[in-house]
């Protein structure tokens, strides 16, 4: 079987990369994660240490972000799936840039998020074909799809 390619985008100051990682090993699901550059001084700081200083914070970011980029779009574009996780902490506007740009593609969306943001990101969630709360909801809904087991403890009503 072949390994489906997994972009995991979105916030992060939580574990729920490696709650998803654990889950879909513990499932025994063939999936190889990608994910953005998640030290978060690296990705900030990325176009100033390669490409020299910038006076103006603007040209800094820019130059971050444009580096970013290169990674984000060319493992978004490469992905069977696209997991875009909105915490509860911060804003995290590039994770809606990911999940449009995602969409845009025609790549499956699923966004994870808690309830109180569902006003906020009702268009983030009408592109997507399943809305999450939980990293747990997440790996059953990758059991479904990849072995089309409805149950994730016992794998019972496996797809025929």
């Amino acid at each position: 079987m072949t390994n489906w390619q997994v972009y995991l985008s979105g916030e992060i100051h939580t574990d729920w990369r490696e709650q998803i990682g654990a889950g879909t090993r513990a499932a025994g699901l063939a999936v190889e994660f990608s994910a953005p550059v998640t030290n978060h001084g690296f990705s900030d700081d990325c176009g100033v240490a390669i490409l020299g200083e910038e006076e103006n914070t603007f040209w800094k970011d820019r130059k971050g972000a444009n580096m970013n980029a290169i990674r984000t779009r060319t493992l978004i574009e490469k992905a069977d799936v696209v997991i875009v996780r909105f915490g509860d902490q911060y804003k995290q506007w590039n994770a809606a840039f990911d999940a449009g740009y995602a969409s845009a593609l025609g790549k499956p969306l699923i966004v994870m998020h808690g309830p109180d943001h569902a006003h906020a990101l009702k268009e983030v969630d009408g592109a997507a074909q399943a809305v999450a709360e939980t990293p747990e909801q997440i790996v059953a809904i990758l059991r479904y799809v990849i072995n089309g087991e409805l149950n994730p403890v016992t794998g019972t009503h496996a797809a025929k």
